[in-house]
């Protein structure tokens, strides 16, 4: 199976993403993750992609393609994927459907999750990641298990993110409804949109993903 999750920031697509992983045994393909792990092996497109990001400027979406490219040739993602946070764009989306189409893959579907934004702001208020594996956690909804020690067998550390703040996420949330909506309706016209409803508790929303993307038949 082969998806993409689209939602706002804070809507639970990687904690979702990270679900399907241990379901359903395909990799949860992360920018951001791969972003820096091609920083930290000094990759030639994680060379190219550290000068950009010192200079604070958007990684080009031919990089960003070379860096999914590279990762979709790993043996772990033959049998499906599901990307979380890209594309963004239509252009990423195009990019995306070429690159699939040269594996002789393409996407089985991609959901929309979408959630009310007072939620998101509570959402966010409780947000954690780990510093050093990179998941995401909650301090109320779905925090580390007692004892759960991280990829390394330390506690996790966890941070906030700066930006997970009411004035920072309002602006998001307007960036985000101007870019992505164009990307719900280029992928409504090919057939391969499915919306779900990711307000609730996280069981709530995996419940509703697994029956949206049930029974899929692969697209051509």
């Amino acid at each position: 199976m082969r998806l993409v999750l689209l939602g706002a920031p804070g809507s639970g697509k990687g904690t979702q993403a990270q679900r399907l992983q241990a379901r359903h045994g395909m990799p949860q393909v992360s920018t951001g993750d791969l972003l820096r792990e091609a920083v930290a092996a000094g990759t030639e497109l994680g060379r190219a992609a550290k000068i950009v990001m010192d200079a604070g400027q958007l990684v080009a979406d031919d990089i960003m393609l070379g860096i999914i490219r590279e990762r979709l040739a790993r043996p772990d993602a033959a049998r499906g994927f599901v990307l979380d946070g890209f594309p963004r764009t239509i252009a990423q989306a195009d990019g995306l459907a070429r690159q699939l189409s040269g594996m002789g893959v393409s996407l089985d579907a991609v959901v929309q999750m979408d959630i009310e934004p007072e939620v998101l702001l509570r959402r966010l208020a409780g947000r954690r990641s780990c510093r050093r594996c990179g998941r995401v956690f909650h301090i109320e909804t779905n925090p580390p298990k007692p004892g759960e020690l991280c990829t390394d067998g330390r506690p996790h550390d966890l941070f906030q993110r700066p930006d997970d703040n009411e004035a920072t996420l309002r602006e998001r949330l307007a960036v985000y409804g101007e870019r992505t909506q164009p990307l719900i309706d280029y992928y409504a016209k090919k057939g391969l949109l499915r919306r779900i409803d990711a307000n609730g508790t996280l069981d709530e929303v995996s419940s509703r993903l697994e029956a949206a993307i049930s029974g899929l038949k692969p697209a051509r």
